[in-house]
């Protein structure tokens, strides 16, 4: 290709850590001006889900387009890693020509040189997933970063690039002061959690993060808007999974697996779009080549929504399924979604609600952690998401359900089956470096 002629978009792909869609252009009570914007101006998914309610194996599905249990991060990384040869989004661009940055964190291995990326600035991102101590303000810090090299890099047209931008928020711990800006007595309760003070109190500092997010992401689009190339560059906004509560973090219910995902791209993606299509994090990076013009290998399990972006003729998906290993504890299960309906099987001997370190140390945690870990979880849940949305009915002993749970039952079997999954074999021993550096709380 000619130098100075490549037409290909830029992609800016901005992830935040546990905010599922608790956002105020999803309907949520916390003020997100700028995401708000962004969906005004692109599309908005309300139909997304992660396929893993956690953070590396749900960031694995959305960089490598597959089941986590197939590119080999089935629990937390560093501890467990991808499988030889796996390709990762920065890897598949890097090697069509795109010029590969990481600004902030990832949660996919130690080096982000090794994931594709071809300059990685993670300074605020030091201690892993959470920002380094002494940085004041960090996220806007680093956005200010990223947003400095979008500027620097406007309107140089001979090679495109992918920029990712991690930002540790919403993750907990939620002890930053400049979290601290919302009223625990305004917040307003999911269904799904006790009213009680201790989890108010944690709601408003978390809405205090979503803020900062939301300051941190309108930085980044100031500088994609501030030159030639607003018109050529497709933003991403996502998360990983839902927020860091009970009974949505490290469970496989709506409330761990729905998560925003926000799309621009001006001249292609019409202005206040709405989308309703079911979709899962898997189908992103097909997406994200078919825009780029790379052809979607034949590996890659995710489905491209690329039509459905651009106002063509899409054929969406009917379900999908989802699944989770191991976290800093064992807690595997697999799973699938329909537009109305949910299954889950769950393995071995299970906590009724698994509660991920953090979330079990905390003081929402205290509420719950007794009921929920007093009782087992059944083998295999059913739910009906139109008549139960909270999924508290579990269906699998009615009789008038029989079929449809026989039926859910041997999709997620042949899935299963189809993709070699480890846990059809029997437990899955966690790697080497999990059992000695195990650590709660991630």
């Amino acid at each position: 290709m000619v130098a100075g002629t490549d037409q290909r978009p830029n992609v800016v792909l901005i992830i935040t850590h546990d905010t599922g869609r608790h956002l105020g252009c999803y309907g949520q009570p916390v003020e997100t001006p700028n995401l708000d914007r962004l969906a005004e101006e692109g599309i908005r998914f309300d139909g997304h889900f992660c396929v893993a309610a956690q953070c590396s194996p749900s960031r694995g599905a959305l960089m490598t387009g597959r089941w986590p249990h197939c590119n080999g991060l089935m629990g937390l990384a560093p501890r467990w890693t991808y499988h030889p040869g796996e390709r990762t989004l920065a890897q598949r661009l890097a090697a069509a020509g795109y010029e590969t940055v990481l600004f902030g964190l990832q949660h996919e291995g130690r080096d982000p040189h090794r994931l594709g990326y071809a300059r990685a600035e993670t300074a605020l991102a030091a201690s892993g997933f959470r920002y380094a101590d002494a940085a004041s303000d960090p996220g806007r810090t680093l956005a200010g970063q990223a947003a400095e090299w979008i500027r620097h890099r406007q309107g140089e047209r001979a090679r495109p690039y992918l920029l990712v931008i991690g930002l540790a928020e919403t993750h907990r711990p939620w002890n930053r002061p400049e979290y601290d800006s919302e009223a625990a007595a305004e917040v307003v309760v999911p269904a799904y959690l006790p009213d009680d003070p201790r989890v108010r109190a944690e709601l408003a500092r978390f809405q205090g993060a979503v803020r900062l997010a939301d300051q941190a992401v309108g930085e980044v689009l100031r500088a994609v808007d501030s030159g030639s190339d607003r018109d050529r560059t497709l933003v991403v906004f996502t998360v990983d999974h839902g927020i860091a509560f009970p009974r949505a973090k490290g469970m496989s219910y709506d409330p761990g697996l729905a998560t925003a995902l926000l799309m621009r791209w001006p001249g292609h993606i019409r202005a206040r779009t709405v989308s309703s299509e079911l979709l899962c994090n898997v189908d992103v990076l097909p997406t994200i080549l078919e825009a780029a013009g790379i052809e979607v290998a034949g590996e890659i399990q995710g489905r491209s929504f690329f039509q459905l972006l651009i106002g063509g003729t899409h054929i969406g998906r009917d379900d999908f399924f989802f699944e989770m290993t191991w976290h800093d504890r064992y807690n595997p299960h697999r799973g699938v979604r329909t537009r109305r309906y949910k299954y889950i099987r769950n393995f071995g001997s299970l906590p009724l609600v698994f509660l991920p370190g953090d979330i079990y140390n905390s003081p929402s945690g205290e509420t719950v952690r007794e009921a929920y870990y007093a009782s087992e979880r059944p083998e295999e849940e059913l739910y009906d998401l139109e008549r139960d949305p909270l999924e508290q009915r579990n269906l699998t002993g009615a009789t008038e359900h029989a079929g449809l749970l026989a039926r859910l039952r041997a999709q997620v079997t042949q899935w299963m089956e189809d993709t070699h999954d480890p846990l059809l074999r029997g437990p899955v021993e966690p790697p080497p470096a999990a059992r000695a550096e195990a650590r709660p709380g991630t």
